[in-house]
């Protein structure tokens, strides 16, 4: 039998065109075909061109190109300068879709660049899902699993429901989470209850900057209702319980409330359920303290001690009765009755 061969010379006519007409089952691509061919070990088909499409399959209510094979890829695709796989669609279909029942939907292999890039002019680059497992793995045999970059943004956005892990970094014996910044912030935590919770030891190479005023522990309080930032507290014998100031040069004094003012503690020690109200009492550093100038005109560097006046504290006028119930130094003056001024605790 001959070979066909078709030739033509107008482009509205195709060298070879074969049709079937027949009904066939219900799917398509089951019925009969308008061109088949078979080949032992070589190509089946092949189309070639030198500045068009080697093949271009068409369909209007099903697949365009079905390949399908039974030990190796269903279809391979190289091209010397351009893309492997260039795919395009509309308004709703996916440009490339890659579906597997037990192995990879899309497996992506580049010896120099990347194994899979995704862009988008207004959408996400690559989005990825499961219902079960990881939406995303990314691994590497030796640097990092995954780099993510932005020009103005940020370069790892991770967010989570109610009970996961908005970013979560493990390591066997490395570090769970690295931050690096040039100028900026290495690692920046915000939060509506913890910024950052740590679970081990911390170990910290540079300065520990805090920010806000005063060393404080948190305490139980005895009538905490009456009790406001900036009071004298003194020790208690129920069972540690702070109370009040109330007498002068008290030696059970403890502290003050932390919070008055324009200072807030800047570390709080024992921060616990003790099943008590608790309150965080400035053991060191600068907090504002409620001071009655009537007992003595206080000036900028006088000790204070406790006084009469229920949680005020007042200059000491008998330096052989304060020892050991100085609360610490006026950093302000106040010249007569009781007011808020900032002081050093100093507990001596």
């Amino acid at each position: 039998m001959a070979n066909l061969i078709g030739e033509t010379t107008d482009i509205t006519v195709p060298a070879v065109k074969g049709t079937y007409t027949g009904t066939g089952p219900t799917y398509i691509h089951d019925g009969g075909k308008g061109v088949q061919g078979h080949s032992q070990n070589g190509y089946g088909v092949q189309g070639t061109s030198e500045v068009g499409r080697g093949v271009v399959a068409s369909s209007d209510t099903n697949y365009g190109l079905r390949a399908t094979s039974r030990t190796l890829s269903a279809a391979r695709c190289s091209s010397a300068e351009g893309s492997g796989v260039e795919g395009e669609a509309g308004s709703t279909g996916d440009g490339v879709r890659g579906t597997s029942k037990s192995g990879n939907g899309v497996h992506g292999i580049s010896e120099t660049s990347f194994g899979v890039l995704g862009e988008s002019k207004g959408g996400r680059g690559v989005v990825a899902f499961s219902d079960t497992n990881y939406g995303l793995r990314a691994a590497s045999r030796t640097l990092s699993a995954a780099r993510c970059s932005s020009a103005e943004g940020s370069g790892v956005e991770g967010e989570a429901g109610s009970g996961g892990d908005g970013v979560r970094g493990t390591s066997k014996s490395g570090n769970g989470v690295v931050g690096i910044s040039t100028i900026g912030i290495g690692v920046h935590g915000k939060g509506g209850r913890l910024a950052g919770f740590f679970e081990g030891d911390v170990e910290v190479t540079g300065d520990s900057r805090l920010t806000n005023a005063d060393c404080a522990e948190d305490f139980d309080i005895a009538d905490a209702e009456l009790v406001e930032p900036g009071t004298v507290m003194v020790l208690g014998d129920d069972e540690g319980a702070l109370h009040q100031s109330c007498r002068p040069y008290d030696k059970r004094v403890a502290g003050v409330v932390s919070g008055a003012g324009d200072f807030k503690p800047g570390i709080v020690l024992d921060k616990r359920q003790t099943g008590n109200e608790r309150k965080p009492i400035a053991l060191l550093g600068k907090v504002f303290c409620k001071v009655d100038a009537d007992y003595g005109s206080v000036e900028v560097g006088d000790l204070l001690t406790t006084s009469a006046s229920p949680g005020y504290a007042m200059k000491v006028a008998d330096p052989l009765k304060a020892f050991g119930a100085v609360i610490g130094k006026a950093l302000r003056p106040l010249k007569e009755g009781q007011g808020l001024i900032p002081i050093l605790i100093a507990l001596q």
